[in-house]
């Protein structure tokens, strides 16, 4: 095992907050390796066996795991494939038997990379580096591919998800309704007379009044709620795990939030603008059509009957 000492004096710290767990059953090592991991900067804690690292990572984040394979109790193997199916942590491997133990098996056990003792510090830095930037890279990707996905499925003037992602969330929920007897209830909302506020006022002064209703479901909706905007001036709140009493005071909220609103399309004037909103509550094998159908027949009804109400069916 290379010493701390054989580092470079300056070596270059890194500005990271990534943590490192080190496995080792010998002291002198894992404290060893500790040590030169810390010179650059970085976190690093240690554990006498696999179990000890697996109660440790069960309480803390850990980035990368550097695990000795030959230890009492689990080996780093076993350890590596528990850390991969369980922990998002990468794994380094390092052995001093590398005539039993080859980079082939580390890899197929999942771990990042494979070293053997004694290993240098500059060498265990340089992997403990490239298996970091991977790391980055690899979240880096995730976040720009949900981002993308975001987009795809997210109307852009109300910030609410789209029709498209609607249709696939609700047959997802009334699947799970169907199949544990969950309860489940649905909106469906349209502004009240906005083609006459649109042909008055113009498509930018409408676009503002669903802009604000956006905003205002967003506001009202609780933690597994989800809403879209459903097409023109029609939008819909999906409530899971929800009787629809529970759905008719989530459409309270936001029919009074909405009717609160102070819209001034001309300088100097102001206009009141209502939504009617239908509700429904899933029934046992309906379907998705048949349940969005009836929330539908139910808003038309509040329309109807004057706007400026919710109704449940």
């Amino acid at each position: 095992m290379g010493h701390p000492k054989d580092m470079n004096k300056a070596a270059k710290k890194d500005p990271d907050s990534s943590s490192v767990l080190v496995v080792d059953d010998e002291d002198e090592v894992r404290a060893t390796l500790c040590e030169i991991i810390h010179q650059v900067g970085y976190a690093c804690s240690g554990a006498v066996s696999a179990e000890k690292a697996l109660k440790m990572m069960d309480k803390e984040d850990v980035d990368v795991v550097i695990t000795d394979i030959r230890m009492s109790g689990l080996d780093g193997f076993a350890f590596t494939d528990i850390v991969k199916k369980n922990y998002h942590a990468d794994v380094i491997i390092i052995t001093g038997y590398g005539g039993e133990f080859s980079y082939e098996e580390a890899m197929e056990k999942g771990a990042s990379d494979f070293a053997l003792k004694p290993v240098r510090p500059r060498e265990l830095i340089a992997r403990l580096r490239r298996v970091l930037r991977e790391r980055r890279l690899i979240a880096e990707r995730r976040r720009m591919e949900e981002q993308l996905r975001e987009l795809t499925v997210t109307d852009d003037l109300t910030k609410l998800h789209n029709s498209r992602h609607f249709f696939e969330q609700l047959q997802s929920e009334t699947a799970r309704a169907d199949r544990y007897g969950h309860t489940l209830s649905l909106l469906l909302m349209d502004v009240d007379g906005f083609k006459r506020y649109n042909d008055t006022y113009g498509h930018l002064e409408g676009d503002k009044v669903l802009g604000k209703l956006g905003e205002v479901i967003q506001g009202c909706m609780r933690k597994n709620d989800s809403g879209y905007r459903y097409g023109g001036d029609e939008f819909t709140v999906v409530l899971p795990e929800t009787r629809g009493p529970e759905a008719t005071k989530v459409a309270e909220r936001i029919r009074k939030g909405f009717r609160a609103m102070s819209f001034s399309p001309v300088p100097g004037t102001h206009v009141d603008v209502s939504v009617s909103i239908g509700i429904a509550e899933y029934k046992p094998e309906e379907g998705m059509t048949e349940f969005a159908k009836r929330a539908d027949e139910a808003m038309y009804r509040a329309k109807r009957q004057g706007g400026d109400r919710t109704l449940l069916v």
